[in-house]
């Protein structure tokens, strides 16, 4: 943390200073004190005062010393460069320059500027190291930009050759993006118009692996350069991202989507990471690219000839970037009508097929619902809802200007998206004059397309009853009249709406709103639409959400699982990936596993309400852990995994709630994590556990610890994944989480910690340690023993070891973290002191800081476990080893006697111990501290009752 965060700029109670040298005073003394932020704020004032004043060039240059202490290198090079365009050559400019290019790795340009300086002063002696290390640099790079320069030479020959072989094509393309990942050879392609080659070769390529690769090549060259990534837009032009977005196959809608984000990412300084936050002065520069960029991939959401897949990912494109945590869009898509494009795909259906009409997949309508909550998200504030309110409210109103048939089926089905996304706005909308009317008059029309919208709409609202009462009450009748309707469409659609209401009750087994055997009867109707062969996926979909209203009914629950064919016919319906059919899948599985939210009931509480004679909700006894477990293990082995991995692209935070929610009921159970990371659960856990809810994210969480303490870390988590899994495992060893997330967490960070030295720098650098060690002064033994394993196995980093070296106690702890009485306690503790005085002689030293030193060791050296009395001596052997001085103080106690004891044991578990003894003893001769073989009745009583322990326990055995 910089300690420009330690002040406030508080000038707002000062009377403002109209004098720019008198701001550039006080920027001065802020900088002196090290309040950075507040400099910059007094420089900037300072600039906007004295445009023209003389010393306008000495706050540029300020401001950029201001501006490398916050590490804004960027900004810091740009004033450089202002204030070296008022006064060429000065050094102070050009030196800070130097730094700020160097921190950005533009080393060329920095040797430049030193090389200036070093030309009007040549017996600067400041420059000099820094002049002879950059020119070492800039020499290498030179080099190696020559090689790399002959190999984008040969891939360009054979990869924009179209009579090339296809294999060597392809192999070549795949090279150029190799080469596209290092910022060299990005820019030695840029030189060599490998933009220009790319966008004249996919106007002809026909090799979709070619036109991927190509797509990814530019990914690469974007990737945060800002100065790259513009020179790309000027050679191909907004236009051309589109185009390439407009594709049939998901792979390449999937790679150009990932291409357009990056450049985003690179304008505005946002990172594909849960914690990224845009610079501000970098959005500010780039307002203009952004905003256009923006407002074509708005203008494109209602573009009709483009695919629905291109269609769909840029949707999901605004979902990422209108958050005010990213880009801040929502207000200015507003602003300009953007609202009523997403509500016309809202309002599309495949039944209105015509030339004119938009291309749209089965999630389409479900994406912009999602798409329009996140905008409502970000209407904090009472004009902004007033005015997302009235944007929806025109369009209703322009639909219902011509009310024809399919403009009422059209705002209807709009309305119904609205009720699953923005809920408040939906309400709004279905509360107004003579919409809920005409929903209802559709839903008893002859008309079947105005029956199947009014239905869907009349579901949406049922579960928001308090605010659509009236819809709700007058629904009901006309769902049990449409449910005897022949056209299974509406039916199912029916039934849905009767299996809501008939879960009113919720969790609570005593309330039964229908007779009883009623919902088994309306669970067998759904069973049926799931299972029939034939049935198109829209009528599965709806018995899916049917069930998820049905199986918060536990008697529903078993009979559901225990029935093969249905659960195969969800996990295949969750396997289309289709985001229209999320809610139902997820949430029947959420039932299914009990893994929704529980109510906890405090005795007293229940006592309260007994005698105020209020309702108690009652468990059912088919709830039990037992028949819970039985579910999630034959979910599990049914492949439920797969289904739930398919289904984690959705962009809805709350579905990746649920799945998140599953993820971690079926961890629960150690023996199906194997199938879980088969089936690609672990992969998938990681950006869940990042991105979402935070309940979401931390059920995600809890489940990697789970799967990490069971399963070999190099298999659950191979490559790169072992390090991204350690933020969320390490989000979990916090004050709100339980202590048996604490727990799982720590365990699997143990594992973790045993693999490499990279996890462990993770772990360091994801500031581990210090949330570690609180664990390990916790009075819970559990927590305390976990979080000591964990520090047994960090201490093999070099960087930990010098913690422990420096001026603090942690060395202490450790020792007296040795004489607890749990043993895996003592045993982690005495591994890492042996660890540690075996590679410090400060950590030797340190083994004297507890007053208790001697005890400690004692306690060690006459420890009944074999592990931990081994462990010790092994760290007292260090400690003697290290230093003489040391080993006298040792050997003036009576640890030499009972070391001596330890030799004269005769016990097979104790052997290494013993042996370790024997070395002890060895250097204390060595030292001339004891005559060799001289103390034959050096044995202690403790050591005679040691021995007889030792016997009683083989002869217990």
């Amino acid at each position: 943390m910089v300690s420009g965060d330690k002040k406030m700029v508080n000038d707002n109670t000062q009377k403002p200073q109209e004098d720019p040298n008198a701001c550039k005073e006080r920027g001065n003394e802020e900088f002196k004190n090290g309040y950075w932020d507040s400099a910059v704020t007094w420089y900037t004032k300072a600039i906007q005062l004295g445009e023209k004043h003389k010393d306008l060039p000495v706050y540029y240059k300020n401001r950029a010393a201001a501006y490398l202490k916050l590490e804004k290198f960027e900004q810091a090079a740009d004033d450089c460069s202002k204030s070296l365009d008022h006064c060429p050559n000065d050094p102070k400019a050009l030196f800070r320059r130097f730094q700020a290019y160097e921190a950005l790795q533009r080393f060329e340009e920095a040797y430049k500027d030193l090389r200036t300086i070093h030309t009007y002063d040549p017996n600067n002696k400041m420059i000099k190291p820094h002049l002879e290390r950059l020119h070492a640099i800039v020499q290498e790079r030179a080099r190696e930009r020559a090689q790399t320069s002959n190999k984008v030479t040969k891939m360009f020959e054979i990869a924009f050759d179209l009579a090339a072989p296809k294999e060597k094509r392809e192999q070549a393309m795949n090279n150029i993006v190799v080469l596209a990942r290092e910022s060299a050879g990005a820019e030695v392609m840029l030189k060599d118009g490998l933009v220009t080659r790319i966008g004249k070769l996919l106007k002809v390529e026909k090799n979709n692996d070619i036109i991927i690769n190509a797509v990814r090549a530019i990914d690469e060259v974007c990737a945060k350069s800002p100065e790259r990534t513009k020179t790309v837009i000027k050679e191909l032009g907004i236009p051309w991202f589109l185009q390439i977005l407009d594709s049939n196959l998901e792979d390449r809608v999937v790679a150009s989507q990932h291409c357009m984000q990056t450049v985003l990412n690179s304008l505005s300084g946002l990172e594909n990471k849960d914690d990224s936050k845009p610079n501000k002065e970098l959005v500010e520069a780039n307002k203009q690219l952004i905003d256009t960029l923006l407002s074509c991939l708005v203008y494109s959401i209602t573009e009709r000839t483009i695919s629905g897949l291109a269609r769909d990912a840029i949707m999901e494109l605004i979902i990422r970037n209108v958050h005010y945590k990213t880009i801040d869009w929502a207000e200015r898509l507003v602003e300009m009508k953007g609202l009523l494009r997403l509500m016309e795909v809202c309002s599309e259906l495949e039944e209105y097929k015509y030339e004119s009409a938009m291309n749209i997949t089965p999630s389409s309508r479900t994406i912009a619902s999602v798409c329009l909550a996140r905008i409502y998200e970000n209407m904090y504030y009472d004009a902004a809802r007033e005015l997302f309110n009235e944007q929806i409210g025109e369009f209703v109103k322009d639909k219902l200007l011509t009310p024809d048939h399919e403009s009422k089926v059209r705002v209807t089905v709009a309305i119904t998206s609205l009720l699953l996304g923005p809920l408040d706005a939906g309400n709004a909308m279905i509360s107004r004059e003579g919409i809920m009317q005409m929903i209802l008059v559709m839903a008893q029309s002859d008309v079947v397309l105005e029956q199947k919208v009014a239905c869907e709409c009349i579901i949406a609202a049922a579960s928001k009853k308090d605010k659509a009462k009236g819809l709700v009450e007058t629904g009901a009748e006309i769902l049990k009249k449409l449910y005897t309707s022949k056209n299974e469409e509406i039916r199912v659609r029916a039934l849905v709406g009767l299996c809501k209401l008939g879960s009113s009750g919720g969790l609570d087994a005593s309330i039964r709103p229908f007779a009883d055997g009623s919902t088994k009867k309306l669970a067998e109707a759904c069973r049926k639409f799931l299972i029939k062969p034939g049935k198109d996926k829209d009528i599965r979909k709806f018995a899916a959400e049917g069930l998820a209203y049905l199986t918060l009914d536990a008697d529903v629950k078993e009979k559901l699982v225990e029935d093969r064919a249905a659960i195969q016919a969800l996990i295949e319906l969750a396997k289309t990936g289709d985001q229209s059919a999320i809610y139902g899948v997820v949430t029947t599985l959420v039932n299914l596993v009990n893994a929704y939210e529980k109510q906890e009931l405090l005795p007293e509480l229940v006592q309260l309400a007994k005698f105020a004679k209020h309702h108690i909700p009652e468990e059912h006894e088919l709830d039990d852990p037992d028949f819970v477990s039985g579910r999630i293990i034959v979910l599990a082995n049914e492949g439920v995994t797969s289904g739930l991995v398919a289904l984690c692209k959705t962009e809805s935070d709350n579905s990746k709630e649920m799945i998140a929610r599953v993820f971690n009921a079926l961890c629960s159970e150690q023996e199906v994590r194997g199938k879980v990371v088969q089936q690609g659960g672990a992969k998938v856990l990681i950006p869940l556990s990042l991105k979402g809810t935070a309940n979401g994210k931390r059920h995600a969480a809890q489940a990697l610890s789970r799967i990490g303490i069971t399963i070999n870390p190099e298999t659950a988590f191979p490559g790169q994944r072992n390090l991204e899994v350690i933020r969320p495992l390490l989000n979990q060893l916090h004050p709100d989480c339980s202590s048996l997330e604490n727990f799982e967490a720590l365990m699997a960070l143990c594992n973790l910690a045993s693999m490499n030295e990279s996890t462990r720098q993770r772990i360091i650098k994801e500031q581990g340690i210090s949330k570690i060690e609180t664990y390990m002064t916790e009075d819970h033994m559990m927590l305390q023993r976990a979080s000591t394993q964990v520090m047994c196995n960090m201490v093999q980093s070099p960087d930990v070891i010098k913690m422990h070296e420096g001026e603090n106690d942690r060395v202490k702890f450790l020792v007296l973290l040795t004489m607890e009485e749990d043993e895996d306690t003592a045993v982690a503790a005495s591994g890492a002191l042996a660890y540690l005085t075996s590679v410090s002689d400060i950590c030797c030293e340190k083994v004297f800081s507890p007053n208790c030193w001697q005890e400690a060791l004692n306690t060690l050296v006459a420890n009944p476990s074999p592990e931990v009395q081994y462990r010790g001596i092994v760290t007292i052997y260090n400690v003697i080893k290290s230093n003489k001085t040391l080993a006298e103080k040792i050997f003036d106690t009576d640890l030499l006697r009972m070391l001596f004891g330890v030799t004269q044991l005769n016990d097979e578990k104790r052997a290494k111990a013993i042996e370790m003894a024997q070395k002890c003893l060895k250097v204390a001769e060595e030292y001339r501290l004891i005559e060799e073989n001289k103390d034959a009745d050096m044995a202690p009583d403790v050591f005679e009752q040691q021995k007889q322990e030792a016997t009683i326990e083989e002869i217990d055995e």
